[in-house]
């Protein structure tokens, strides 16, 4: 018989705390906490699509877009989640200067790593978007396509296509081709 024990918030920050894990990216889902290990491509691919974000911010002032910060629930005790990117409007107030942001983002994107299975991927978005997430887009490298999510709908794009920001992001758009050239 196998007992697993659940981490909670209190013991996920002693953890993240300690010196042999300062230099390290943990993630707390459902309990268990998840090391992430992104690659050259994973983060090359971030790295475009904030790129294309921050540069739409500069004339479009609405908000930050953010590299791998934290967000928790204050009543969620097992969660402590990193999108690889996000979004958040400047009307949630002030950028979090310590800790994470006790709420989450307008706009989470995850790219898949290898190792990553697509169920891994839609549970994260199922769980940002019943807990405040207005937008998803989950990025699938191998695969070259990139799967859009709100909680009234779903579509898979292809590199033929081009993301939007929708209302979150009004006249936001990208090529998604261009997420793959390195490919």
């Amino acid at each position: 018989m196998v007992i697993r024990r659940t981490t909670t918030i209190d013991d996920f920050e002693i953890f993240i705390a300690q010196t042999d894990h300062i230099d390290r990216r943990f993630e707390l889902i459902n309990g268990e906490i998840v090391e992430k290990m992104p690659t050259q491509l994973h983060a090359y691919i971030v790295a475009l699509l904030a790129t294309a974000l921050i540069n739409y911010l500069k004339t479009n002032p609405i908000g930050w877009a953010l590299v791998e910060a934290r967000y928790r629930l204050p009543d969620d005790k097992h969660n402590d989640r990193i999108p690889d990117l996000s979004f958040v409007n400047k009307k949630k107030g002030k950028l979090v200067k310590d800790g994470p942001a006790l709420y989450m983002p307008d706009l989470a994107v995850e790219v898949q790593s290898p190792g990553q299975s697509d169920k891994l991927m839609s549970d994260k978005a199922t769980f940002y978007l019943q807990h405040g997430t207005h937008l998803v887009w989950l990025i699938y490298p191998e695969k070259r396509l990139v799967e859009v999510l709100t909680t009234d709908d779903r579509a898979l794009l292809t590199e033929n296509d081009r993301l939007t920001g929708t209302e979150i992001l009004p006249d936001f758009t990208f090529t998604i081709r261009d997420l793959f050239t390195e490919l």
